[in-house]
């Protein structure tokens, strides 16, 4: 990406974002090629085990988010069009919707697949491979493949997690949330694998049960922050904790201006950006000037930079939506 001006549409990045968003691009770079070679080793020392099956296919799922980020971040940067007034901006949700899609339909395929494999009490077994002239068992190999590759994404996905906040990127938090907690996945199969060699065989389908429970909680949680986004609720916190802040400072900032009684906004999360309406009460039913209402607009939008566009209405009354309890 060119060290010159970054847009998300119409909005210019400061250069700060704009050096955060190269960084994560860099990131997520560096995630697909790790993923690549851990999504290879794993293959090859699959074996029988559940445990290590449903890592591998975590694994491969973990393609999706980088992927996901990546593709927006090309497709938000275009300008507006008529057909597309608003921009391009929910590319990012939609990503995010892909995303947690594919998580919740394979976490429910592995929970089942292995919950049916308990049931059965399948023993699986893991034989000797021929290393370096030696008869070695493949458990160790599995067990040494996973502890090496559990590290890497955690440390990796905290730092995600920083740039995710400063960018305000929801499919960059999924993603950094999923490696976060990688760790858990690679223990699980340790002990899986551990299982058989000690003749414990059902702490094999135990851990794949809590690795396939795992995709499915993120791909429940994604599942449902896309989809309140994707449908226009309330603009939270780029981790969905709390309801965003901008709004409060732009109604402060309006509260404030001289020829304002009162004023409400309502907010939509478009992606990286917010689309704000403000509902704004003149003092003694004055018809502020055009310039007034102009520099007021001007004035939000540069609280913050995620403020992509603001309307402001004059109005009577503030509507329910936004009026304060």
């Amino acid at each position: 990406m060119s060290r010159e001006t970054v847009r998300f549409g119409h909005t210019e990045l400061p250069e700060r974002q704009a050096t955060i968003l190269r960084r994560a691009i860099r990131l997520e770079w560096i995630t697909i090629g790790f993923l690549a070679v851990t999504v290879t080793l794993v293959f090859l020392v699959l074996g029988n085990s559940q445990a290590m099956k449903a890592a591998w296919i975590e694994d491969l799922l973990s393609f999706i988010p980088p992927i996901a980020f990546l593709v927006a971040v090309r497709v938000n940067r275009r300008l507006p069009t008529r057909r597309h007034p608003y921009g391009f901006h929910r590319s990012v949700g939609v990503g995010h919707l892909v995303a947690a899609v594919a998580l919740a339909t394979m976490g429910s395929y592995l929970l089942v697949d292995s919950s049916i494999g308990l049931i059965r009490a399948e023993h699986p077994t893991i034989g000797t491979i021929e290393l370096f002239g030696s008869s070695i068992w493949l458990g160790w190999l599995m067990i040494i493949v996973m502890a090496c590759t559990a590290l890497p994404p955690v440390i990796i996905g905290r730092i995600k997690l920083k740039l995710a906040d400063e960018l305000h990127n929801k499919v960059l938090y999924a993603d950094a949330d999923m490696n976060k907690a990688d760790w858990m996945t690679a223990v699980g199969s340790i002990v899986g694998v551990t299982g058989i060699g000690l003749g414990l065989w059902w702490l094999d389908a135990a851990a794949a049960i809590f690795i396939a429970g795992s995709i499915l909680f993120d791909g429940i949680r994604n599942l449902r922050a896309a989809l309140a986004d994707l449908m226009d609720e309330r603009a939270t916190t780029f981790d969905d904790k709390k309801p965003h802040p901008i709004a409060e400072q732009i109604d402060d900032h309006l509260r404030g201006l001289p020829w304002v009684a009162d004023a409400g906004s309502r907010m939509r999360d478009e992606g990286h950006v917010f689309h704000v309406e403000s509902f704004v009460i003149p003092k003694d039913d004055i018809v502020p000037t055009l310039d007034q209402l102009e520099s007021a607009r001007q004035e939000c939008i540069d609280i913050d930079w995620k403020v992509q566009d603001i309307v402001l209405v004059l109005t009577r009354d503030l509507p329910v939506v936004v009026a304060p309890h």
